[in-house]
């Protein structure tokens, strides 16, 4: 990963996904993180790696509920989440969108109404303009660009559990003098 972050150092990219990771950290309980995919691709890995980070970290509001399009009747109470848990959600929730490929209408329209009623809709896709368009941010992973969609998820994975860094004493330090002295003008 160390190695992903300096080949990526300059794109941008880290920057983007640590923001997003950063709106996922924002969802106020545990269980309040949703995450749902579209009908032929639930987002099972990023789950496993988002519920990892949350208890690595000592985030329980990061681990993810996997809300699924058809689950078995006799799964497990948490693979047993259905579409009809979107329907309830609501402010201090998140519901995490992720779709390599177009958004189908009925989970757009489910999006809407989550949205509607007050949780913070988040987008990982591949340039769909009407889930880029519901979501309060989204991050566009281009099929042509420098990291592909499985290495997105594992960037706003690890960058949800970062804990912002707290200024040091030397950098406290220099801000007091900045504001003290001005800035300094070079010649």
């Amino acid at each position: 990963m160390a190695f992903l972050r300096e080949v990526l150092a300059e794109t941008g990219w880290l920057e983007r996904t640590r923001e997003l990771g950063t709106a996922l950290r924002a969802t106020r309980s545990p269980g309040g993180l949703l995450l749902v995919g579209t009908p032929g691709d639930e987002p099972w890995h990023l789950t496993a790696h988002l519920g990892d980070e949350a208890r690595l970290a000592g985030l329980p509001q990061l681990a993810p509920t996997l809300v699924r399009w058809s689950p078995p009747a006799q799964a497990p109470a948490h693979l047993r989440v259905g579409l009809d848990r979107i329907e309830r959600a609501g402010r201090g929730e998140t519901l995490f969108v992720v779709a390599e490929r177009q958004a189908p209408v009925p989970l757009l329209e489910r999006v809407d109404d989550a949205r509607r009623t007050g949780a913070t809709i988040l987008a990982l896709e591949s340039g769909d303009p009407e889930l880029a368009g519901l979501a309060h941010d989204a991050l566009a992973i281009p099929s042509d660009g420098p990291v592909s969609f499985d290495g997105a998820q594992h960037l706003v994975s690890a960058a949800a559990a970062e804990l912002p860094r707290r200024p040091g004493l030397r950098d406290r330090l220099a801000r007091l003098l900045e504001r003290v002295s001005g800035p300094q003008v070079v010649d």
